[in-house]
């Protein structure tokens, strides 16, 4: 999400607190003295220990009985109620055999055991209830991710003719979800995305990008003009949004014409990296307002269209990643970062961003944060196709034979054979002319 959707998929365990019947025989299966070490409270046996031991070294009676009950106490945070009475039931029995030992009367012992019997009872109690908090939690949780992968759809690696990563990073992490959005649908028209950002935060802003993200996927199927798709979201939003209510977005289109169309509403620019490796700030030449903002501004949302070449990648972003600021308030530098981790695998690169962005802001993000990276391939040219060597195909006989015999056609025969050559070694209609065994085209990187 942190996608870093990365999504991530770090579900919390459910541990029921008893066991159920797997099987015929499940009940009666004994634990392995593996099994029950590893459910013991190790740190409160430990101080149960600890206090006995100190008890017996200085023989002080009951000044240190009491103390037995922080054993149980301790064992509520983590354990489940089993364990409490084992360690309450464990720390009586030597409070017990230790005032035996240093003859205490015995209403006086009972008076001093009581504490450590009511504070294991209340830990037992108390371990119940959080359990059952935290099966709850899980089953929130679990629900949430799946409203997660219904409103944020798993992007795969490859679109039409794109290399995709996406990295999503939720500020709470109970909720998995916040007011990011992000889409990438191939369409009649190309591929089409979407990044944005809703104003505010909780479930009005999940609601708000649950509408964006449906509108879009619409309208990207059915709007020819990628102009007539942010209309759609705009009249949309007017519908159903509040007065002060707003969403930034970049949506953005690739045809088959080899350039890229970008809108921008009032979003953070798209970072697009070319294929030297310069990074790019890509922008608007007309800033149009945030979407659900139109009728406030009256001003319409310009379409940018930018030169995407073999090997270029656009990094499209929220200002959850920009804006994070480290402890000395200093805002992390995006552009710098790509420019150090850019590689030909978005997920490669997305993954080095999201594991440094974590660490300037010291392990955890205060805003909900999303990256898009798209990466257009350079196309590889097969080496026996390729026109080198002794794997390159010859032009057929018959075109020489006309380019040499054809009467006062010398120019226009010459003509033909250069469209077959082209032809013949991949290279006709693709910019770019490098030719050498297991080579990419348009100005690939070795």
């Amino acid at each position: 999400m942190s996608q870093a959707r990365d999504h991530g998929g770090d579900h919390w365990p459910m541990r029921p607190f008893r066991n159920r019947v797997a099987g015929p025989g499940a009940s009666s299966r004994r634990r392995t003295p593996a099994e029950l070490a590893a459910r013991t409270p190790v740190l409160p046996v430990l101080i149960v220990s600890v206090i006995v031991l100190v008890d017996l070294v200085g023989g002080a009676g009951m000044i240190w009985l009491p103390l037995l009950a922080a054993g149980p106490a301790l064992a509520a945070t983590t354990s489940g109620p089993r364990e409490v009475l084992g360690v309450g039931l464990l720390a009586v029995v030597l409070g017990a055999t230790l005032g035996i030992q240093d003859g205490v009367p015995g209403r006086e012992l009972a008076a001093v055991l009581s504490a450590p019997v009511a504070v294991t009872l209340a830990s037992g109690l108390a371990s119940a209830l959080r359990g059952r908090r935290e099966r709850v939690l899980a089953a929130v949780r679990s629900v949430a991710e799946a409203a997660q992968h219904a409103l944020l759809k798993p992007v795969p690696a490859t679109v039409g003719p794109f290399q995709v990563a996406v990295r999503y990073s939720a500020a709470a992490a109970e909720a998995r979800i916040g007011g990011d959005l992000y889409a990438l649908v191939p369409t009649p028209y190309g591929v089409r995305l979407i990044v944005g950002d809703v104003r505010g935060k909780g479930l009005p802003a999940v609601s708000t990008a649950a509408l964006v993200l449906g509108v879009f996927r619409e309208a990207a199927y059915d709007e020819p003009d990628l102009l007539a798709v942010v209309g759609r979201i705009e009249r949309s939003l007017a519908r159903n949004l509040g007065g002060d209510d707003f969403v930034t977005a970049v949506v953005a289109g690739y045809s088959q014409s080899g350039h890229l169309e970008v809108v921008n509403c009032g979003h953070a620019p798209p970072l697009l990296v070319r294929e030297s490796g310069i990074v790019v700030a890509v922008e608007p030449t007309h800033p149009t307002p945030p979407l659900g903002l139109r009728a406030l501004s009256g001003e319409a949302p310009s379409l940018q269209v930018l030169p995407f070449a073999d090997g270029d990648q656009l990094l499209l972003y929220t200002d959850g990643v920009t804006e994070a600021r480290n402890h000395g308030r200093e805002f992390y530098p995006l552009a710098e970062g790509l420019a150090r981790h850019v590689s030909d695998e978005p997920g490669r690169t997305l993954t080095a961003l999201h594991d440094e962005l974590l660490a300037h802001v010291g392990g955890r993000l205060h805003d909900d944060a999303a990256l898009l990276l798209l990466r257009k391939p350079a196309v590889p040219v097969p080496a026996s196709d390729a026109g080198c060597g002794s794997g390159s195909r010859s032009v057929p006989s018959r075109s020489r034979s006309s380019a040499e015999g054809a009467p006062g056609g010398g120019s226009q025969a010459a003509d033909v054979v250069k469209r077959e050559v082209k032809r013949e070694v991949g290279l006709d209609g693709r910019r770019g002319g490098g030719c050498r065994s297991g080579a990419f085209v348009a100005g690939a990187r070795p």
